[in-house]
This record gives C-alpha cells, structure tokens and sequence, in this order.
C-alpha cells in the first residue's frame, strides 16, 4: 500500500506558517512586544485582543508570536547541535567498529540511562543560561538515538560492494566515511534530526515551566506556561494558547519524522 504523506503535508505548511510568523513578528503582530494595557489587565479573548491578555495588560497574540521565535529557535538549533554530535559518534562507531565501538556505545547508553529533563534542570540551575547556553544543554543532552541510528546504517553500508571497491582502489578510511558512507546514512539522520526538533522544544518548555530556562521579559512558549500556572482556572487562555502550539509544533514534527522514515524505508 502506497504511503499517506497527506498529513506530513500538512505539517508543513502548518510549521511553515509558524516560522514564518516568528520571523515577520514585528510587521504582523498587532501590538508592541512589551506594550502595555493596564486598563485590561488579563481581558479575556475578544475582537481588540485574539488570544486575550496577560497580567500587564500585554496581547498575548503579540507575546506568543514572539515566543515562537525562542521556543523554534532552541528547538532547530539544538536539534542541529544533537545531528552534528550524534552523526560524529555513530559514524566512527558504525565504521570502524572494535573497541572504538565498544567505548562510544557504552557512553551512548550511559547518557541514556540518565533522566534528561532532571539533568537539564540541575545544569541550568547551576549555570542560570540565557537562550544560546539552552541551546548547547538541550543539544548536548540529545545526541544519542542519532547516534544510535547513524551506528546501524553505517555498519550496514561500510560492507557493500561499492565501499569494497573504494577500498580496493586505495582510498583512505577517512575518504570511504566521507565520500562514500555517510550519504547513504544521512536520511536516518535527518529522520532522527526532525523528532529531535519536537524534543528540543519540549524540553525547553519543561525548562521554562519550571522556571530554570528562559527568563522574562523574553517571551517563550515554556515561560508564559510557567507565568499562566497560577491563574489557569480564572484566566484559562493564559495557558491554553501557548500549550496548544506546543502541542501543534511537537505533533508536526513528529508526523514529518514518521513520513520522512517511512520515505526512507520505501
């Protein structure tokens, strides 16, 4: 049976749309970022403001907006740091096996075996990052099932035919990883890079929730859920709409990774 890509289709125009409004933000959002409407403080969702307004009287609307520009921002970036990691280790481990294998898979499963979201909220307690330094913790603490991954591709192509042959011609190991190895294993990578996207963004908005990732003023969809905790059953829309785009973003990602897989596989 032919794959269904209809809904990673639409996962991507809907991520699209979102990368689009975080990088025009300042041209269509409707108010200022930190503008304030003291005379409707935490106003509920209407016509003047879509998604109501927060304890200053800030549009939330303008304020989510914006945040989709940290939360995407750390969820990217980190999932490129992770691919980069991730690919590095698995391809050395994958090709040339023994105890270069052995030793970087032990350390795989070490970091593995240690809860992330726990580690995370220690180093960024202790450290106090801004945005770049949550960038490098969530990339760092996200390396390992692309590594996984790369490892099993690798193996499996370092003994085919063609890399026999480019070894026979006298090419070097550094060459045949290159030029002949990695290519063939950069879809599982870039499979394992898109679900790492959607975890990235969770974790930091785990971070913000509990108060140790992005701080105010700057606005991330993590921190305004962290903001919104306390008056959720009297102004609800202070979370809702933040948690719902989490919610959104980490589901497209994740049906693209599952298109971009079963693509892979086909």
């Amino acid at each position: 049976m032919k794959p269904d890509y209809r809904p990673a289709i639409a996962a991507g125009i809907v991520l699209l749309l979102l990368a689009l409004a975080a990088v025009l933000a300042p041209l269509i959002t409707p108010y200022g970022f930190d503008e304030l409407d003291l005379a409707n403080r935490r106003a509920a969702p209407s016509a003047a403001h879509w998604f109501g307004t927060d304890e200053l009287g800030r549009d939330l609307l303008t304020r989510v907006i914006f945040g989709a520009r940290i939360s995407l921002a750390i969820g990217v970036m980190s999932a490129a740091m992770s691919a980069a990691i991730g690919t590095t280790i698995g391809s050395v481990a994958g090709y040339l096996g023994g105890w270069a294998d052995d030793v970087l898979m032990r350390v795989t499963d070490a970091m593995l075996s240690v809860p992330r979201l726990p580690l995370l909220m220690i180093a960024a307690a202790v450290l106090d990052p801004g945005v770049p330094m949550l960038i490098v913790l969530v990339g760092v603490a996200g390396w390992m099932e692309t590594a996984r991954v790369v490892r099993a591709d690798v193996q499996s192509i370092k003994t085919r035919d063609f890399v026999s042959a480019a070894r026979a011609l006298g090419a070097t190991p550094k060459r045949i990883l290159v030029r002949h190895v990695l290519p063939g294993a950069l879809p599982a990578a870039t499979v394992a890079t898109t679900i790492a996207v959607g975890r990235g963004i969770l974790l930091e908005s785990a971070l913000s929730f509990f108060g140790v990732g992005v701080q105010p003023p700057t606005a991330s969809w993590g921190n305004m859920l962290y903001q919104a905790q306390t008056t959720m059953t009297s102004e609800p829309w202070l979370g809702i709409f933040p948690g719902a785009l989490i919610f959104l973003t980490v589901l497209c990602f994740n049906l693209l990774g599952d298109a971009l897989s079963r693509a892979k596989g086909s």
